[in-house]
């Protein structure tokens, strides 16, 4: 089967780009001798292919082109991909950003499968993840070269094709042969790929141009980078296509038994929202939110009490973090407003907000406006009107699958599959709340509309289990329809990519956080490395809804809003993950626990977090790591709504 061309490249400008800079297709291993002296012996491009792009947006137009390259190394094969120092797109590469997305001699020992991606429209790309659950960004190949790329791997390293899923494809050592045979008896479920003839290309000189010398790296330097490899094999081996099909969290736990029958238990509804009757904080909930005592017999069985770390982060708070406000009640909140409704003084809302967040019954008015969904200079003439608009063009999309008749819905089937996963996700969404308790509660069905209208309103996304945890406290909050779902569409902005079917947001964010780790707690982050835990998958369910089930119901309100003020940083999460991991570093390293153990302990975090201290620890990290910990964060990493300028204080204006 060829792989079809799916675009005329010859308007494209980084296509143009790289012919004019005489870029080569691809380069052979008996046609790529090295012949600098300082090149280590041995090494030798065997794959060379120009254009290959990364998409650090959403935007396709601004990707960052550049070169990957398949380098053999004695037995040892590696990978790099180096981008253009000169972009031909919009994108504006500063050389940080390059230093952040360029891979350097990653041995293919240590990647776990990689992934082919051939959508109908657009081009094809692949996914390569690594043995420790972490994945590089999509690699796209603007000028194809995708079948060629696998048919080299498969030449130097033993690949095996999913038979669940035919692009995954499995990669192992090749060097140790008795190794590639018990692993490949551990796969009974994988085949062998057919090989794939090829002919033999033809390099072509290259001529010298500027973008090539400043930006490709040669054999030399790459193989002064690429360790000395002795090909040992993990010994952990297991089918990620198996994983690829296991709804959310299941999907990112690769190790053991255990892994995987615990994070299919975190969206359990037993689970209530993460924490036991006699584990619960009394918090002055109204009673339209108040939590009733749960059944849960079920779940992880809770050790001895967790208790934090000690004094040594506690003087980094009294240091930086300043102490919590009192919530922004009815009177302050006027004081914003001129006489028509405009918000006068954004940055020092958000700076009020963030420092003490909102009373309960002020929230439909300004949950609005921090979303997005109302601007900060509306008055309250022009949120009437708009509430107006928008309600007509809300019902108007809720009518596109109310109007599915019986005989259509049967040849619908993206339709029926979706109504059906979130029938069965609302009735177990926050049941222990008043809001939602009680059989045929006319809120659960709101919920399940308002999903389903936005499975239409994004239908290339559609519904993905986690959004029904994100759209709860926001319909509790409006008590609208319309108002609620217009305030997930806005949310939804900002988190969407944490549904991704490729993972790339979720991906992104564990990236950033294992960067942030090694940045602000080393012994943490090495820990982690020694034990195998640098894919943070542990701490997957608080990226993805955004602690919600770690929370009490109160709290997670509280947290969200300061969020969504974006105060200091709008990856303020991450930081707040970091201070969570770091007051229990003492327990983590002395109990010497692993990906199974933390998987466990994290679990039975949930209610027990002091939400105050932790948000303090947090601006206080945040304060501390400045711009290099803004260096660890990819751009376009969730959420992705960029702040209009001045709405956000810089840091050194907070620390005065």
């Amino acid at each position: 089967m060829q792989e079809a061309e799916l675009h005329d490249l010859s308007d494209d400008a980084d296509y143009a780009a790289s012919q004019q800079e005489g870029s080569a297709s691809m380069m052979r291993c008996d046609s790529s001798k090295l012949s600098t002296s300082s090149e280590t012996e041995g090494a030798e491009i065997v794959y060379l292919k120009d254009n290959v792009a990364i998409h650090p947006t959403q935007y396709a137009f601004e990707r960052i082109s550049g070169r990957l390259k398949l380098i053999k190394q004695g037995s040892a094969l590696f990978m790099t991909w180096i981008p253009y120092k000169r972009q031909s797109t919009n994108v504006k590469l500063s050389e940080k950003d390059r230093n952040l997305y360029t891979i350097r001699a990653v041995p293919f020992a240590d990647v776990r499968s990689i992934r082919r991606h051939t959508p109908a429209l657009g081009w094809q790309y692949i996914i390569v993840v690594l043995s420790s659950g972490l994945a590089f960004p999509p690699l796209y190949f603007y000028n194809g070269g995708v079948r060629e790329f696998l048919t080299t791997i498969k030449q130097h390293v033993f690949l095996v094709r999913s038979v669940e899923d035919t692009n995954v494809f499995l990669l192992n050592d090749f060097q140790n042969p008795l190794q590639r045979t018990l692993s490949s008896l551990e796969l009974p479920r994988a085949v062998p790929i057919p090989s794939m003839p090829s002919a033999p290309v033809l390099p072509r000189e290259s001529t010298s141009h500027e973008n090539q010398e400043r930006t490709d790296v040669g054999i030399s330097d790459v193989s002064a980078s690429i360790p000395q490899y002795n090909g040992k094999r993990r010994q952990k081996f297991h089918d990620p296509a198996r994983d690829i099909s296991i709804q959310v969290l299941e999907k990112f736990s690769f190790v053991t038994k255990f892994a995987r029958e615990t994070t299919s238990q975190l969206f359990r509804e037993s689970h209530g929202n993460g924490f036991r009757p006699l584990e619960r904080r009394k918090s002055n909930q109204s009673d339209d939110y108040s939590h009733k005592p749960s059944d849960d017999a079920e779940g992880v069985a809770v050790q001895s009490p967790v208790a934090p770390d000690p004094v040594e982060f506690d003087k980094l708070s009294l240091v930086w973090g300043k102490p919590r406000q009192p919530p922004l009640g009815l009177e302050e909140w006027a004081t914003f407003l001129d006489s028509e409704g405009r918000v006068v003084d954004s940055k020092a809302l958000r700076k009020r907000i963030f420092y003490g967040g909102i009373e309960h019954k002020l929230r439909k008015e300004v949950w609005a406006i921090l979303l997005g969904h109302h601007t900060y200079e509306s008055t309250y003439a022009e949120r009437k009107h708009q509430r107006s608009i928008k309600k007509t063009e809300y019902e108007t999309i809720k009518s596109q699958w109310q109007s599915i008749s019986p005989a259509q819905a049967k040849r619908f089937t993206k339709f029926r599959e979706r109504k059906g996963l979130i029938e069965k996700d609302v009735v177990r969404t926050d049941r222990s709340l008043s809001f939602y308790d009680g059989d045929d509660n006319p809120n659960v069905n709101l919920l399940r509309d308002i999903l389903l209208t936005y499975s239409f309103y994004n239908f290339h996304l559609g519904y993905c289990q986690g959004m029904n945890d994100l759209l709860s406290p926001i319909l509790l909050v409006m008590e609208d329809e319309s108002e609620s779902f217009w305030c997930f569409v806005a949310l939804m902005e900002c988190l969407g990519p944490n549904f991704n079917r490729d993972q790339s947001g979720m991906h992104s964010q564990l990236f950033a956080l294992s960067k942030l780790v090694e940045l602000l707690d080393n012994p943490l982050h090495n820990h982690f490395k020694q034990n195998d835990c640098l894919n943070y998958f542990f701490c997957f369910r608080w990226m993805l809804i955004q602690f919600k089930r770690e929370l009490e119901y109160e709290k997670t309100m509280r947290l969200w809003e300061v969020l969504w003020t974006h105060y200091l940083s709008e990856h303020l999460h991450l930081y707040l993950s970091v201070a969570i991991l770091k007051r229990y570093r003492g327990k983590i390293i002395g109990e010497q626990m692993d990906f199974d153990t933390l998987i466990r302990f994290i679990n039975e975090l949930s209610g027990r977090i002091d939400l105050d201290a932790t948000l303090r620890d947090a601006e206080a990290l945040c304060i501390c790591a400045g711009e290099r910990g803004a260096d660890c964060i990819p751009p376009g990493t969730p959420p992705s709504l960029p702040v209009d300028n001045g709405l956000l204080y810089s840091q050194q204006d907070e620390v005065l």
